[in-house]
């Protein structure tokens, strides 16, 4: 977090003191000619970036609830009313040269207001904040070698309070052939990916008041560099009980799992705490599994480059982290049981409700004990992720510098709402998009976002959903092929994969999840 400012909302006209010093950065590059030519000056793409031009709004396209408002202490200011599925949305296509350097800035008021970049080339940023005050967010990019063109964007949320933004800027060379739309050679004054605090002023979306001194905190969502491993990995829970599935030991689980769950983890008598103990029927359906053979297991796994993590939950789990010392015994105890069995992490599948402020608390305490190589999942239930005001979605965004992958569990659902506002029926390919959809918009980075699906029938109540609509919809969100009826705006290349319920149930039906989708993830580019 940075130190609060005297004033979030930096005037364009203090900035035109630094052109010398633009100037003065301009030296000489090799054009693809072979020829020397000078390096274009930084500048400011966007046009109207501070809604002052005479219509406002223009060249700036929006969605019907957002609206021009002048304000006494701030001037112009675009205000979005996010109304049933439209959140609010603007964008303007602005003018790039390839294999260059932009910094996006915008200040917004507001919770859940998103700002980004697409069409760039390479990894598209995306930035929000979490609070009702004035924040600034910041993100950076570099354009791919035919980018010539980009998208810049912001919205809100859906069924949040209206916000307002000001100052979008998208700073970095410009064309050489016409001054910037905004008039003003500069140099970028703001680090590279960071969302800095600000003084918070009122709530209200017309504010006229002046900046008050206290600060209100922002949350970066300046994303981390994905784990290592394979791009796209295939998750499995496996059943530390039986229940008709196929029992097996860890050595069985197929070498495509490239995560393997443990279910479950126990609640103890202790607030917060967890312990585990292998299942004495599971031990006896398979002519005995000491733990000094699961133990083994789990080395000769890591041996082969997987990762084996403990989940904390399910239908039946119910572990309280509500407080303080409940985090500090979460930690603790989970701390525990990855030293006694070689745990890599840990698995969120908390179905009775999350407290997002202290179990982001015990996750990031734990992370910082177990230290490089830090495993965590998460496997909420679709309710959890539909909005970034649920307590799964803020856990999700809260750790999401320590945050492996979210393999949300797409069945036992029913109909749901996709991200373009469209209801779609569990088992389809669309409510796998759309609803995935959501948390690529919502602020996950696309690796950290999976496809939870039962590996068969039998697995889940309702919701199966056949391997091949899997591979589609992975397809659908990587590349924009193989798509149903929806098809998001955009692609995440490095969507980050898919998780069946469980590697017990994926066995009794011949592993089409890891034979079918596994194959397909680790053939995805």
């Amino acid at each position: 977090m940075r130190a609060p400012q005297n004033d979030p909302r930096p005037a364009r006209a203090l900035l035109a003191g630094l052109v010398a010093a633009s100037l003065g950065l301009a030296g000489l590059v090799m054009a693809g000619s072979g020829t020397a030519s000078a390096a274009l000056p930084n500048v400011d793409v966007v046009a109207n970036g501070d809604f002052s031009a005479g219509n406002h709004i223009s060249p700036w396209t929006c969605g019907p609830t957002v609206a021009a408002v002048n304000n006494a202490a701030t001037g112009w200011d675009l205000q979005g009313s996010p109304a049933g599925s439209d959140y609010a949305n603007c964008s303007q296509t602005v003018t790039v040269q390839p294999n260059s350097t932009y910094t996006l800035s915008a200040v917004v008021q507001g919770s859940y207001v998103f700002a980004g970049v697409t069409g760039t080339g390479g990894t598209d940023p995306s930035t929000w904040s979490s609070n009702a005050g004035w924040n600034t967010l910041t993100s950076t990019f570099t354009t791919g070698a035919a980018t010539r063109s980009v998208s810049v964007w912001f919205h809100g949320w859906y069924g949040q309070t209206p916000f307002l933004v000001d100052k979008v800027s998208l700073v970095g060379p410009g064309t050489g052939a016409s001054p910037s739309p905004s008039g003003t050679v500069i140099v970028d004054p703001t680090p590279s990916g960071s969302v800095s605090s600000s003084p918070s002023r009122s709530a209200s979306p017309s504010a006229s008041t002046s900046p008050s001194t206290s600060a209100s905190p922002s949350t970066s969502s300046s994303p981390t560099a994905p784990p290592p491993g394979p791009k796209h990995r295939l998750t499995g829970y496996w059943q530390n009980f039986y229940n008709g599935a196929t029992p097996q030991r860890i050595s069985d689980v197929p070498a495509a799992y490239d995560i393997i769950a443990v279910a479950f983890a126990d609640a103890t008598s202790t607030q917060g705490a967890i312990s585990f103990t292998l299942d004495s029927g599971l031990s006896s359906k398979l002519g005995g599994y000491t733990d000094a053979q699961f133990k083994a297991d789990i080395a000769a796994k890591h041996a082969a480059g997987k990762k084996v993590i403990v989940s904390v939950g399910g239908q039946n789990g119910t572990v309280s982290v509500a407080n303080s010392t409940a985090a500090a015994n979460f930690a603790d105890s989970a701390y525990g049981l990855i030293q006694q069995y070689g745990f890599d992490g840990i698995d969120i599948d908390l179905e009775n409700g999350v407290n997002a402020t202290y179990m982001s608390q015990a996750l990031h305490t734990l992370a910082a004990r177990v230290g490089s190589g830090f495993v965590l999942t998460m496997a909420p239930e679709t309710i959890g992720m539909q909005s970034t005001g649920g307590e799964y979605f803020k856990l999700a965004l809260a750790t999401k510098d320590i945050l492996t992958i979210v393999n949300m569990q797409y069945y036992n659902s029913g109909a749901m709402l996709g991200c373009d506002g469209g209801v779609y029926s569990q088992g389809t390919e669309n409510f796998l998009t759309g609803l995935a959809c959501i948390q690529l918009q919502g602020g996950l980075r696309p690796d950290q976002v999976g496809l939870g699906v039962p590996a068969s029938t039998s697995a889940a109540g309702g919701g199966y959903t056949s391997p091949s609509v899997v591979n589609a919809a992975l397809d659908c969100l990587a590349a924009g092929t193989n798509c149903g009826s929806f098809k998001p705006g955009r692609t995440w290349p490095t969507i980050g994969g898919a998780m069946t319920w469980s590697t017990n149930w994926d066995a009794l039906a011949g592993n089409p999840i890891a034979t079918t989708v596994g194959a397909h993830l680790h053939a995805m580019p």
